[in-house]
């Protein structure tokens, strides 16, 4: 009998987000699948829309090849581009697409001898200053590849550093910028490939939810594909059209009873108010559970909401199951009752709020728990 810590992966759900991403948006959409499709399995998650999917995005060349192996024939952006020239050969025998942000890849690329020319998605930094040329270089770069024989086409780029704080004025100034950049690329550019021509994309998943001005050609959905809603502020106003791809779960493996005035677990940071009954669950941050969610974090114990106490283990984790409805028995939960940590009645955000995190986080550290795959709700 094997531990009984799961993550059960909807892939219809994760298709159905696709789906919503693309209609929310309009035009194109790459399905944002890096770091093994934000811990839910790339190939598998790939598979799942591969007829629908105009294309993906991944970090590094390792998880594009991953996918080629895999039998993924569709557009890949790598969106870190390539880090050394030799690189380049496997992008172009397995037609990826690559983001050019640094004047030394511009450098690397013009200067190879590549068998085909390859498609470029140029980054400008319009204010998140962590990737893509300044504002000021934008069309000397743009100009150089539209003209070489090793760039193909060019798609024009930005990323958004606040993207899901809708109060922030950042967004719409690197909006502003990026608008202001094309229309001085279109003054100072003159090539056989007019730009008004080139396509655009600027929208990751809060954008496509909450800035309808940075709508383009194409939009790069990440963690809504998952079912995380990166605006929490507008809640359930989406419809809750969004449907959660993993649901977290494992089960009661004992039951312990604590009476008024007694600590638990590491450091004793919860102390009982009053007698307590205890439920102790096969899950703990070696299996991607967050060490700093605190008691109260939500949790359903075979399908009613109760609350984490004390500090997570390695292994496990406290549940109350004092105020479990006493009519129907607490022989009735016990152990062997099944534990949702996130999912369908668990939202993961209220979840990475109770850690001080994000769902991006939790997402990917999950590990050492089975995964398990289907079709059909949970």
């Amino acid at each position: 009998m094997s531990r009984p810590a799961i993550a059960h992966i909807r892939l219809d759900a994760f298709r159905h987000n696709y789906r919503i991403a693309k209609q929310c948006h309009g035009g194109k959409a790459l399905a944002v699948i890096k770091a093994n499709a934000y811990g839910h399995g790339a190939v598998q998650c790939a598979n799942a829309i591969a007829d629908v999917a105009d294309g993906f995005a991944v970090a590094a060349i390792e998880e594009a090849l991953q996918l080629r192996e895999a039998g993924i024939t569709a557009p890949i952006l790598l969106l870190e581009g390539f880090f050394e020239a030799a690189e380049l050969p496997l992008i172009v025998a397995h037609n990826l697409w690559i983001v050019i942000h640094h004047a030394w890849q511009l450098e690397v690329l013009l200067a190879a001898k590549l068998a085909q020319a390859v498609q470029v998605w140029l980054k400008l930094d319009s204010g998140m200053h962590r990737e893509g040329f300044p504002p000021a270089e934008y069309a000397s770069a743009y100009a150089r590849l539209s003209q070489h024989a090793n760039v193909d086409k060019i798609v024009l780029m930005s990323h958004f550093a606040d993207a899901d704080n809708l109060n922030s004025q950042y967004t719409q100034q690197q909006i502003e910028v990026f608008k202001q950049t094309i229309l001085d690329l279109k003054g100072d550019v003159t090539t056989n490939n007019p730009i008004d021509l080139l396509e655009i994309s600027l929208a990751n998943s809060a954008a496509i939810l909450g800035w309808h001005q940075a709508r383009g050609d194409w939009s790069r959905p990440g963690i809504m594909l998952y079912g995380a809603n990166p605006l929490p502020e507008i809640g359930d106003s989406s419809n809750n059209i969004l449907q959660p791809v993993m649901q977290l779960t494992s089960r009661i493996i004992s039951i312990q009873k604590v009476t008024q005035g007694q600590s638990i677990g590491y450091g004793g940071i919860f102390t009982a108010e009053h007698d307590t009954t205890l439920g102790i669950v096969a899950c703990g941050y070696a299996d991607g559970y967050p060490r700093a969610a605190t008691t109260g974090t939500p949790v359903a114990v075979d399908g009613k909401i109760t609350r984490l106490i004390g500090r997570v283990s390695m292994d496990m984790l406290f549940v109350d199951l004092t105020d479990f409805d006493h009519s129907i028995g607490l022989s009735d939960v016990g152990i062997g009752s099944s534990v949702e940590l996130w999912g369908d009645q668990v939202p993961v955000n209220a979840v990475a709020v109770a850690a001080g995190t994000v769902a991006y986080e939790l997402f990917c550290n999950v590990k050492r728990v089975q995964f398990h795959y289907s079709d059909t709700k949970f």
